[in-house]
């Protein structure tokens, strides 16, 4: 089983495919690990050898950041947006989308399940 930044990668998955289950790599960042690697990307990952491990493993380690740090950075970017006060970190506080999307008809996402408001109720005149 091939263990790459703390995450167990699967081992009846393509080598390209195996390598987007690590947070932070994507399809086109895990074919360019596996071409400096010298990998092929159709290979599977349980027929990777130790070699081909250490090789990947070095290249994530040496050049990209990913899970935790990752995770923690882009916790950390959030964060300083709401310190600020700016626009999107107003958005981020109030739970809504941050990227200029409509609320009116979706949203549900980011809003959660819907509340139902009721209405006034009407006053009878005796």
């Amino acid at each position: 089983m091939a263990r790459i930044a703390g995450v167990d990668l699967p081992k009846n998955k393509r080598g390209i495919i195996g390598l987007t289950y690590i947070y932070g790599i994507g399809r086109s960042q895990a074919n360019k690990i596996l071409a400096k690697a010298k990998v092929d990307e159709n290979v599977k990952v349980s027929e990777w050898d130790d070699k081909q491990i250490t090789a990947i493993r070095n290249i994530i380690n040496d050049e990209y950041k990913v899970e935790g740090a990752l995770r923690s950075d882009v916790q950390m970017n959030v964060k300083r947006l709401m310190d600020i006060g700016s626009y999107r970190g107003i958005r981020h506080r109030s739970g809504l989308p941050v990227n200029g999307q409509k609320t009116k008809n979706n949203a549900r996402t980011r809003k959660g399940k819907k509340k139902t408001v009721a209405n006034k109720k009407k006053v009878v005149k005796g």
